[in-house]
């Protein structure tokens, strides 16, 4: 049994909590993190035998409604694990057996690394979208002590240290609630991305093309190359093009093709809300907005 501790953040995740909890029941400490679900996912959870921590999430102050950065700091702060070593999992993933071996090697021998990504394999329509995701790769195992996040909506995960790699993969649901729960989600996404992108329109956050490609920190990286691509003209446009053509989306058929165009729904949706808060807030000029990323 690997000497891992597991955590699992959820809201409403009755129809996948359980077959989640069942794919890490390997662990002898399995957490879940609940932010005020109303369905039956506590139960479940308690049900199964897992430490379930129930915290709400949400402040009216914010104008996105809830600081995500903090909400997943503090539970990494505050909730006692028994060992070192976290693997975090969302309802919608499953760890696959070959996967638990490879986290239990990468710890016996983890070199200078505090953290690994992992192989992520999306699947939609009944079939593995190979090529068409944004990014194949997520940070799920990690020192607890040696991670924090950032950002304020879609955190991003920042580590202390060397950050090592599994090959093996674990596998991601995001459509297991349907597509009306696909589109509801997205929905209350794009309003907080577009205010997090006004807030930093009006922080005026500076921007560097130089830093995009050849800052030494990968958070500096990305929090310019989001710039870039936040200062993109028709990035609904753009977004489609790198994930059907570029990304090769096309070899996914039918499931390839719909995903990159929900995507593309999916930036536009914030472009034209961001034009309407822009609309709301006179002071505010008609400009593209800075990345909606912390530095």
């Amino acid at each position: 049994m690997p000497a891992i501790s597991i955590l699992v953040h959820t809201k409403n995740e009755q129809l996948d909590i359980l077959a989640c909890l069942q794919s890490v029941a390997w662990s002898d400490d399995i957490h879940v993190f609940d932010s005020g679900s109303t369905d039956a996912t506590v139960a479940i959870a308690r049900q199964f035998g897992a430490h379930v921590i129930e915290r709400s999430y949400g402040d009216n102050k914010l104008p996105y409604g809830g600081d995500e950065a903090g909400h997943r700091n503090w539970a990494l702060q505050t909730i006692q694990f028994k060992h070192p070593w976290i693997y975090l999992i969302d309802a919608d993933e499953r760890m696959t057996p070959a996967l638990v071996k490879a986290v239990e090697s990468a710890i016996a021998s983890p070199g200078d690394a505090v953290a690994f990504r992992i192989h992520r394999h999306d699947h939609f329509l009944g079939t593995w979208i190979k090529h068409v995701t944004p990014s194949p790769f997520n940070i799920r195992l990690f020192l607890h002590e040696k991670v924090h996040y950032e950002r304020l909506v879609n955190s991003i995960t920042v580590v202390d240290g060397p950050v090592g790699e599994i090959n093996e993969h674990f596998n991601h649901f995001p459509f297991s609630k349907g597509m009306s729960n696909w589109f509801d989600r997205h929905n209350r996404a794009s309003s907080s991305e577009a205010a997090q992108i006004v807030l930093n329109t009006n922080s005026r956050a500076s921007f560097s093309v130089w830093k995009a490609f050849f800052s030494k920190s990968i958070n500096e990286r990305r929090f310019h190359q989001k710039e870039m691509y936040y200062r993109a003209p028709l990035r609904p446009v753009l977004m489609f093009v790198l994930l059907y053509i570029f990304k090769r989306g096309f070899l996914d058929g039918r499931a390839g093709f719909t995903y990159a165009l929900l995507r593309s729904i999916y930036e536009y949706m914030i472009v034209l809300k961001v034009r309407e808060m822009k609309a709301l807030q006179p002071g505010i000029k008609d400009e593209v907005p800075q990345a909606a990323v912390s530095s």
